[in-house]
């Protein structure tokens, strides 16, 4: 039973130093918004301090050709990241300063169609040890498979959310497109009713025409 107490008490110790390095993370949601044709739409996310990993990643769900113009500036207004008619982007960068990131959305020129975007902002801190030195180079040996495992938990978390938002954008530009098709299928159905309609009254007009000259002629005979 002594044996048993001493390996629970070092599973725990091994699980509290696991979570103490694992990176933590704030300020992480996953948002929706809509942009206005001729608008600029800017969310706001603030860095505690200096060399955060910062997380940006959006896509373009609906509206016109599916693309957007999108910039991120610093707390100093210098430009991060910045592109034009882009559906989808991914990217993590470092903040060197620390203070208030800009993002924004520009729906001006790409097309005069409300554009729904997917998107989230996250920062990340670095590892931090909150576990005694002393405690931790004991146990560094233990925690190693834990931590390797749950960051390996996450990782693959991680690309299994990227892939579904990935698909859950082809599935939107796919329905999107195939909308468009049957609209403009509609539309030439419609015209080509009209024509058909319009040359058989046509047709109908010229043969009473040339019938009512043929007995008018017979008449003056």
């Amino acid at each position: 039973m002594a044996g048993y107490g001493v390996l629970s008490r070092v599973v725990c110790l091994c699980a509290l130093l696991a979570l103490a390095l694992v990176p933590e993370q704030a300020e992480g949601a996953s948002l929706s918004t809509k942009v206005p044709a001729h608008e600029k739409t800017c969310f706001y996310t603030w860095v505690d301090q200096q060399y955060e990993k910062v997380g940006f990643y959006f896509a373009v769900q609906e509206g016109g050709n599916f693309d957007i113009d999108y910039s991120v500036h610093s707390p100093s207004d210098k430009v991060v990241i910045e592109g034009q008619k882009s559906s989808q982007e991914d990217y993590v960068f470092t903040g060197n300063e620390y203070g208030e990131y800009t993002f924004c959305f520009e729906n001006y020129l790409s097309s005069a169609e409300d554009k729904m975007i997917d998107f989230d902002i996250t920062v990340e801190s670095e590892p931090r040890l909150e576990l005694p030195l002393a405690k931790a180079s004991l146990l560094s040996e233990q925690s190693t498979p834990v931590e390797e495992s749950m960051l390996k938990i996450d990782s693959d978390l991680i690309a299994v959310e990227r892939t579904l938002r990935y698909f859950r954008m082809r599935e939107n530009h796919g329905y999107s497109l195939v909308e468009k098709t049957r609209k403009r299928i509609l539309r030439y159905s419609i015209i080509q009713t009209l024509m058909i309609i319009s040359i058989s009254t046509g047709q109908v007009f010229i043969v009473r025409l040339l019938f009512d000259k043929g007995s008018t002629m017979r008449n003056r005979v």
